[in-house]
Formats: C-alpha cells, structure tokens, sequence
C-alpha cells in the first residue's frame, strides 16, 4: 500500500469509524513497516532443499501451536523450521519459483489455497489440483480437508508422482471445527470486511478464545491428515506450514507477506512416514463445475481474510 492510498484509507476510516478507525489507521502504518524489513534481511528454510516424498502444508499453523497436541498424534513429532514467507502468496511464490522449476516439474501439486489461481500454471508441474475450484465450501468459508484427502489420495495412486505436496488450509481462520461467538464459522458473521485479528485488536474476541479455536481448527485437519498417511505410500513425509500467526508479538496480529517476526515464520517441521493400508476409497465428482471465476476466486479470499 502506497503513502496515498493508505492517507485516503485511513480518511474515510476514521471519518466513518472516530476513534476505532483512527486506531486501525495507526496500525496500518505500523504494519506497513514491519512489511519493508524483508528489504533489508530475508530468512527462511525452502523446501525443496530438503528430502522428502511428501510435503504435508498446514496453512497458517505455529509451531508453538503444533506442540500443543503433539501427543496425541503417535506419529507426529514436533521440530521446527523458518518459512520463506509470512503469508500464503509469498510462500507460493518463493517455494515454486524459478530457481527450483525442475524440482517444481516433477512435483504434483494438491491445493485448496485459492493464491493458486493467479501465481501458477499447471504446465510447470507434474499435477497441479487447485481443489478449491471445485470444492470450496461457501457454508463454512473454506475448504474442508476431507475433500483434499481423497483428491491426493487418488492421485496418488494413479501416477505414484515423484514428489507430492498436499497444501491443506486448516488451522487457517475460518476456524471450522469450534466457531467464534458459537455462530457460522465465517471470519466475522455480518461484517465480512474485519477478520478475526482485527476483532482481537479491537477487543471484540478474546486471545484465548481465539487460540483455542485455533488449536481445534488444527486437530480437525490432522484428523485428515492420519487419513492420508495411512493410504498413500510415502516413506519420507514431511509436514509443515507456509506460515504462522501472529497473537500479538509486536503488536502484530494474524499473517502478512513481507513481516519477518521470527513468531510469524517459525512453523512446525515434521518427519515421519506413510504406508498406503487401503482403508480409504476415494469419492468424487469430476463432472461438478469449477465455478473458478474471478468474482469466486475474490469471494474465497474474502472468507479467508484477505479482502
């Protein structure tokens, strides 16, 4: 955001909002900050210098989060690493960029990050299955895990690809599996316009109830995940995150690409394998329309927070 369009911005704020949008409007700037310190220092573990089989990416996941419930997976043993970016745009683009394109080219890519859509094309990958096309879930505001299991089970079956990455989008807000408020699971029912960090900002939700919707998002995805490690055939599985949230550090809530707090790029690194015991039958239909316009595609990203 450029010096005038965040002085129109932060005009009409607080014109419409007092106090309240003068206080967002002085966050704002503070955030726009933080966003420039990756010109001056840039770290991050990239993926691809690493060995595995299959890359498992848990959207928006801390590590510190990850530790939380490590005990109740036996086959998740918690390590960490740095991200390469601070939010899912960045990662996408710096993770399939082009000093990795052979890498990327035999790689089959199972997404429900809607980012997809405008950073890259199929023809650069062995598979790239941008799910969320065709099943996003308008009721919860996301795309539910179970959807990307069978999908990357299906394929992986099928061309038994040489590496594969399944990008879930859970723990990311919406938070499907407790809802804020105890309403729909939407990132603010009635005001879609503020995600849930501003309303922890603003005071409207609590930091403890949001962490532990956040660790509840987390166990519903995992969930899915022990679903796919015991019907795909992987013995070097890796699973991660592109990124975390930020709860405060810094004065800084939820994720933003460019924002180098160690909290935000900290993110859970994981070895263990996978074994496929065909317990799992993949369902699906390939006749269903993708309905992946740019209007939808906005709409996806507005429920996820980034509009």
């Amino acid at each position: 955001m450029s010096l005038r369009d965040w002085l129109r911005e932060s005009t009409d704020d607080v014109r419409e909002r007092g106090w309240d949008g003068l206080g967002e409007s002085a966050y704002q700037l503070y955030l726009g900050a933080w966003k420039r310190t990756e010109w001056v220092y840039d770290y991050g573990q990239h993926v691809y210098d690493e060995e595995w089989d299959l890359l498992v990416v848990l959207d928006a996941c801390r590590y510190d989060l990850a530790t939380e419930v490590e005990d109740e997976y036996d086959w998740l043993s918690v390590e960490s690493s740095y991200s390469v970016g601070g939010a899912s745009r960045e990662w996408i683009r710096k993770t399939f960029g082009d000093g990795y394109r052979d890498e990327v080219a035999r790689t089959a890519y199972v997404t429900g990050n809607p980012f997809s859509d405008n950073l890259l094309s199929g023809a650069e990958f062995a598979l790239l299955d941008e799910v969320w096309e065709r099943d996003w879930d308008y009721e919860a505001g996301t795309i539910r895990p179970n959807t990307l299991t069978d999908r990357a089970i299906h394929h992986h079956r099928e061309r038994d690809p040489e590496r594969m990455v399944v990008h879930y989008m859970q723990p990311h807000h919406p938070f499907v599996a407790d809802p804020l408020d105890g309403g729909p699971s939407k990132n603010n029912p009635g005001e879609p316009g503020k995600n849930v960090w501003q309303r922890i900002r603003e005071g409207e939700v609590g930091p403890d109830a949001a962490w532990d919707a956040y660790r509840e998002n987390l166990r519903y995805v995992l969930d899915d995940v022990e679903r796919l490690l015991e019907n795909v055939d992987a013995p070097e599985v890796v699973i991660t995150s592109d990124h975390g949230n930020l709860f405060g550090e810094w004065f800084l809530y939820g994720h933003e690409n460019g924002v180098l707090a160690p909290a935000l790029r900290r993110v859970p690194w994981c070895r263990t394998s996978a074994t496929d015991t065909g317990s799992v039958t993949p369902t699906f239909d390939e006749s269903e329309p993708t309905n992946a316009d740019d209007e939808s595609v906005q709409k996806r990203l507005a429920e996820l927070g980034y509009l």
